[in-house]
């Protein structure tokens, strides 16, 4: 099987865990970062919210722009690469998010809502982070269980 069907399996993988097709995940974080840059664009002119809102809409437009690019990886390690970016940008935009109230930026009833939504996702490529590291993983041992007798080391 070639590196490009493991990314396909992944992204299919991925699809049936959370029943969401990959277009609509791409819109599902897009629409999150278009949400959270409207909220960014409502913070007040403090620079404490500027430097929250800088961090907060880099963070979550990047959970966006990242998985695009690991639906177009070229390759399995590019996909568990860019799977890995993008959980942890959304935990990053959960942190900035988290803590708009403590610097009394935003309320907690207004970003709530986004606070959910970067919980989601962060569990949603941590379990495909997973799941195509174990992939990765199976498809080694596959490879040296094929040949049983090879002189190829097991740590491959």
């Amino acid at each position: 099987m070639g590196q490009e069907e493991h990314v396909s399996i992944n992204s299919l993988k991925l699809q049936r865990k959370f029943n969401m097709t990959e277009k609509e995940l791409k819109a599902r974080t897009r629409k999150f970062a278009v949400a959270v840059l409207s909220l960014v664009d409502e913070l007040p002119t403090r620079r404490s919210a500027n430097i929250i809102g800088n961090q907060l809409g880099r963070s979550a437009s990047s959970v966006a722009s990242n998985y695009r690019a690991a639906c177009r990886a070229s390759s399995h390690a590019e996909f568990i690469s860019k799977i890995g970016i993008v959980e942890e940008e959304a935990d990053e935009s959960e942190f900035w998010l988290d803590i708009l109230p403590d610097t009394k930026n935003s309320t907690a009833e207004s970003i709530t809502p986004w606070i959910n939504e970067a919980r989601e996702l962060t569990a949603i490529f941590t379990a495909a982070s997973k799941t195509a590291k174990q992939n990765k993983n199976q498809n080694k041992t596959e490879k040296i269980s094929q040949f049983p007798n090879s002189k190829i080391p097991k740590s491959q």
